[in-house]
């Protein structure tokens, strides 16, 4: 009996774009879309120089492209830009780009580099709802199992995010709001709260030294989307001595790798978190 084979994503002799298996079309439709992208509106002529191509194929190119949304003209100036079609498709990724499944990695690899747990965790209702760890092996170790919260002023996550906001943001946020006391090391002025922060955002990571549990310690950086806007958070949690104060900033490296690596693979990373207005 002849069993058909299961359909893949491509053929059993496919090489990739090295064994020369690019279609001259798409590599062309592609430069066009990058350019496109990469520029605040352009015109046919300059395409074509900025291409190496001639008007004629280019405007080929635009017209398929223009047939399927990916890209428009603007009549006035006959200057070409990404169609909504583009936004779609994009959209598409942005879908596919969960930040739980694509932080796994990351926080496997930060447990085995610190020797200490990761966790992940996300703004919710104005605390950090923890959604993921990878739990270190030690007897004693921080322990956040998802669906744990906890205050935004008094975690490490949580201060990350909030060194995102802009003035105005986190006033509001701060405005009504009782920052509540855990240990001696608490912050709760929302003077010295924002003093602290703009530290944090200075240095790239946020440190929660023993605010919400006396001898736990803290190291997170904020994970940033397709448009600069932090929308998670990574960190490392431990016992302070074995997270001893000569070690966080080489801990915080490690963190900030690790944010920037999750950020990259849903598309962000570009550059510092954009601030929340």
């Amino acid at each position: 009996m002849v069993r058909e084979t299961a359909r893949k994503g491509r053929p059993r002799s496919f090489g990739g774009a090295a064994a020369g298996s690019t279609i001259q079309a798409l590599d062309r439709a592609f430069s066009v879309l990058e350019a496109l992208a990469g520029a605040n509106g352009l015109t046919l002529s300059e395409l074509a120089r900025q291409l190496g191509q001639s008007p004629a194929t280019i405007y080929r190119v635009l017209g398929t492209l223009e047939a399927h949304g990916m890209a428009e003209v603007d009549p006035p100036t006959q200057a070409w830009f990404v169609g909504a079609g583009a936004f779609r498709l994009g959209s598409a990724f942005l879908r596919r780009a969960n930040v739980i499944e694509r932080s796994q990695p990351a926080l496997r690899q930060l447990m085995r580099a610190t020797g200490e747990t990761s966790n992940l965790g996300i703004e919710r209702d104005g605390e950090v709802l923890f959604v993921s760890q990878a739990e270190a092996a030690e007897t004693i170790r921080a322990f956040f199992p998802p669906g744990t919260v906890s205050p935004m002023h008094a975690s490490g996550i949580g201060k990350a995010l909030l060194g995102t906001y802009g003035e105005a943001a986190l006033a509001q946020f701060l405005r009504g709001r009782r920052l509540a006391r855990f240990t001696d090391k608490t912050i709760t002025d929302p003077a010295a709260l924002t003093e602290a922060l703009r530290r944090d955002r200075a240095r790239g990571y946020a440190i929660d030294d023993e605010e919400k549990a006396i001898g736990m310690r803290c190291v997170a950086a904020p994970i940033v989307n397709v448009f600069g806007t932090a929308i998670a958070g990574i960190s490392v949690s431990g016992p302070t001595h074995r997270m001893p104060v000569a070690e966080l900033d080489r801990i915080g490296q490690l963190v900030q790798g690790a944010a920037l690596a999750v950020s990259r693979s849903i598309g962000g990373g570009g550059g510092a978190p954009a601030e929340v207005p």
